[in-house]
């Protein structure tokens, strides 16, 4: 079984810059292997980015940590 990786992403400075980080959040995407995890830290619930993932396989697991401050993790299901 292939050993998962866990890449981290926080957008919460472009978000709070006014930016729009979805292309920094599919170019971390496009880096995942099949087994790993992509760890995103947001000011939101990204709901429109859940269903993207979605629909790209990903599994989510979105958590309010504080006020301003959500971690999302997803991962693809092992097929079997």
């Amino acid at each position: 079984m292939a050993e998962r990786k866990v890449v981290e992403l926080d957008v919460r400075p472009t978000l709070e810059a006014g930016g729009e980080p979805f292309e920094e959040i599919m170019g971390a995407v496009k880096s995942l292997g099949p087994s790993d995890v992509f760890v995103l830290h947001a000011t939101f619930n990204p709901i429109p980015l859940l269903r993207v993932m979605e629909r790209k396989g990903y599994v989510n697991e979105p958590e309010q940590v504080e006020k301003g401050h959500w971690v999302i993790r997803f991962w693809k299901e092992n097929e079997s």
